[in-house]
């Protein structure tokens, strides 16, 4: 697990499998390491926690750093974002085709503490991406940044991600899933509890949204155990995203690269249970295992 050229190489053969013509470059003059290369490259240090270009710098193995400099592979990256999030809608949709259960929730990005807040230029070269200020029910405590919102099947594959500033309230994602899914039971918490949404929900898409109930609502019925537990798939997915990829330690500057680094992680959880899966026959949901 801790051999960066043996990880890569699975990976980079993964993708190439995946995707059998290379992807098309925007350069003119052909680079030295090709765009699945670098994806590869991106994809393995989120799978090895090396969160810092720095660390992974010193990691990489000299066939691989001579072939390209940090500052283009930074700007590369970035370019890549609809790639990686190509790579992303395919490797879900292998395991999604055939699924008719998902899970919505949402967990805070936290760009720096509020009392930095003012004097943050993190995320603000541009006005529609600004960060701003949010609450976290589940932790009880408020937060500048942004938040994750994620749909994700009972397995627990990501099968739909966006982010939005912290103060945008969870039920406005509602909105996005419409135009995504249909024909399916999806599951939330009470911060989805509308009755207006459920309805609008089945009538477009006929998503039927199971949402608890409030203990003071009139004719007040408890939520069924096997929704109950299965909610707590994304919360775990959460949390392995907040461990082994460390999310919420991004050092990005701006917002594309912040929202790159974001999907990039998503995007190497995933290719990790599809290696799982359909490589080595194992629990998909083992993380922190050897690929080689």
């Amino acid at each position: 697990m801790h051999n960066f050229q043996a990880n890569y190489d699975k990976i980079y053969l993964v993708l190439k499998d995946i995707f059998p013509e290379q992807l098309l470059t925007y350069q003119r003059r052909k680079p030295k390491l090709s765009d699945l290369s670098l994806i590869s490259i991106n994809l393995t240090a989120e799978y090895m926690s090396i969160d810092s270009e720095s660390d992974l710098f010193r990691k990489l193995p000299c066939s691989l750093f001579n072939s390209i400099e940090r500052s283009v592979y930074n700007r590369r990256k970035r370019k890549l974002f609809s790639h990686i999030e190509a790579i992303r809608n395919k490797l879900s949709d292998t395991f999604n085709d055939f699924e008719n259960t998902f899970i919505i929730d949402s967990m805070p990005l936290e760009v720096c503490k509020i009392s930095r807040s003012k004097r943050s230029k993190i995320c603000k070269e541009h006005s529609y991406s600004y960060p701003n200020k949010g609450y976290c029910a589940s932790q009880g405590s408020k937060y500048y940044g942004y938040k994750l919102h994620a749909v994700c099947s009972i397995e627990g594959i990501f099968k739909s991600i966006d982010i939005s500033p912290a103060s945008v309230h969870d039920i406005n994602y509602l909105k996005d899933i419409q135009t995504q899914l249909k024909d399916c039971t999806l599951i939330g918490d009470r911060g989805y509890l509308s009755t207006e949404y459920q309805l609008n929900l089945f009538e477009t898409s006929k998503i039927k949204l199971n949402v608890p109930m409030r203990n003071n609502q009139h004719n007040y019925k408890e939520q069924p155990y096997i929704y109950r537990k299965s909610r707590k798939r994304i919360e775990t997915l959460f949390s392995q995203l907040c461990d082994q990829f460390m999310i919420r330690r991004n050092y990005a500057k701006s917002f594309e690269g912040f929202k790159t680094r974001i999907l990039s992680k998503i995007t190497a959880l995933t290719l990790i249970q599809y290696i799982n899966k359909f490589i080595f026959n194992r629990n998909i949901n083992n993380i922190k295992i050897n690929i080689t």
